[in-house]
């Protein structure tokens, strides 16, 4: 059976993403070989959203509080591509990784999984 989900990121700029996801945002890792790291992510759900033509793929961190999470993140140096804003399922932002892509972060008010 399916024991687990292992996503990738794509970035310009690969050494300094995985140091995003080290240092800021203080995942684990493993060293996978040469430096190759491949980090733990909080526990995870999946949501599966109509779209035409296939559709794209986005990754989404979730908080409990997301202005705290914010603005913990901001003073590490983290770049904010959007203001929080309310949606019908909670607050979303989106904050650049090295590299320039983004990732989206949300509080949600929706029943989860792990709650």
């Amino acid at each position: 059976m399916i024991t687990g989900a292992h996503a990738v990121l794509y970035s310009s700029e690969a050494e300094e993403a995985r140091a995003f996801f080290r240092d800021i945002l203080g995942f684990k890792s493993v060293d996978a070989g040469g430096g190759w790291l491949v980090f733990a992510l909080p526990p995870a759900e999946l949501a599966v959203h109509p779209a035409e033509g296939g559709g794209d793929h986005e990754l989404f961190l979730m908080c409990d509080d997301i202005n705290t999470t914010v603005e913990e993140l901001k003073s590490k140096g983290v770049e904010f591509t959007e203001s929080i804003s309310e949606q019908s399922w909670g607050l979303l932002t989106a904050m650049r990784i090295p590299g320039g892509a983004q990732i989206r972060l949300y509080e949600p008010r929706h029943p989860t999984t792990m709650a």
